[in-house]
Parts: C-alpha cells; sequence; structure tokens
C-alpha cells in the first residue's frame, strides 16, 4: 500500500517530487548571493588577521615569504599586504560589476596560498597524502575555488555584456 500519490508513476511521491523543486529553486535562488557572503567573510576576516598581526597564518605567511623571496622582502610588510589584498578582495566579491578582476586576484590568491604545498613540505605535510592541519588550512582553499568558480560560471559572457568588468546586476 503506497502513502503518497504518485501521479508521475516513477516510484517518486508527488509530496517528496515538490519538496525537491522547492528546495533546489530556493537553492538556486539565494546560492549567488550566499556563496559571494560566504567569500566575503572568508577572505575580508582573515585578510584583516594578517593585516593586524594576528592571523594562526602568519607564521606560514612569514615562512613562505622567507622561502620563496630571501631578505628582499620583510614578512611583515608581506603579510599585511598579502592581508589587505585578501581583505579587498572580500569586499569586491559582494560588487558583481567587479567580477572578472575579482576573480583575476582570486585565481593570483589559489597559486599563491598553494605554494607551502610545495616549498614547505615539512609544515604541509607528515607524510605522502597525509596533511598536517596547516596543510589541511591550505587544502580547504579547494572549496573556496569552487565556489569562484560556481560564481564565475554564472557570468554572462563579455560579448553579451559588452563589459571586462562583470555584470552590473546580480543574477539569479
Amino acid at each position: 500500500m503506497k502513502w503518497h500519490k504518485d501521479n508521475n508513476h516513477n516510484g517518486i511521491g508527488d509530496k517528496i517530487e515538490w519538496i525537491d523543486e522547492t528546495l533546489i529553486g530556493f537553492f538556486w535562488r539565494n546560492s549567488n548571493l550566499t556563496a559571494r557572503w560566504a567569500l566575503f567573510i572568508i577572505f575580508f576576516w582573515f585578510g584583516i588577521l594578517k593585516v593586524f598581526g594576528v592571523s594562526p597564518a602568519g607564521p606560514l605567511v612569514v615562512a613562505l615569504v622567507e622561502v620563496m623571496f630571501g631578505s628582499a622582502v620583510t614578512p611583515d610588510s608581506f603579510l599585511i599586504w598579502f592581508g589587505a589584498l585578501e581583505a579587498i578582495t572580500g569586499i569586491l566579491i559582494l560588487f558583481p560589476r567587479y567580477e572578472r578582476i575579482t576573480f583575476l586576484i582570486l585565481a593570483f590568491h589559489f597559486i599563491a596560498t598553494a605554494f607551502p604545498l610545495l616549498v614547505l613540505p615539512d609544515i604541509a605535510w607528515y607524510g605522502f597524502a597525509q596533511p598536517t592541519l596547516t596543510g589541511q588550512y591550505i587544502l580547504k582553499n579547494l572549496a573556496l575555488l569552487a565556489i569562484g568558480m560556481f560564481l564565475y560560471g554564472r557570468l554572462r559572457p563579455m560579448s553579451k555584456t559588452h563589459s571586462m568588468w562583470g555584470e552590473d546586476k546580480v543574477i539569479n
């Protein structure tokens, strides 16, 4: 005995299909804004912590700067500038008009933050495929990259917007 109507005769009850469609519609309508705010919070917050010198990632950034640039760049000034870039990127994410430039900055950020996995293996890895907590912190950027790709994938092409920067309004 069925406990639900199945007018489509597909084995899935009508009420379950309605709930599924409603949830998908809700998440699709709100995913763009939610993704933007999530990236804003992460980038702005983590960036500001670096600017004020209280980021738990500070020692990692300092170690990376020393390996990559030697004494050509002071780690403290790099940390401030990198943190400011993160905070500005977070703010730019909220403005669809600047999406293309924002995602260029994001691409640079993801490349820069992945370097410790390669050049600081003692800090990033316990052993093969065993990331340290720091390595996990870096690898979580893959999720941020996916969110960025999702947002960029929702852009209309330049041939339609006639803009190098991004959208004039948020697209649902």
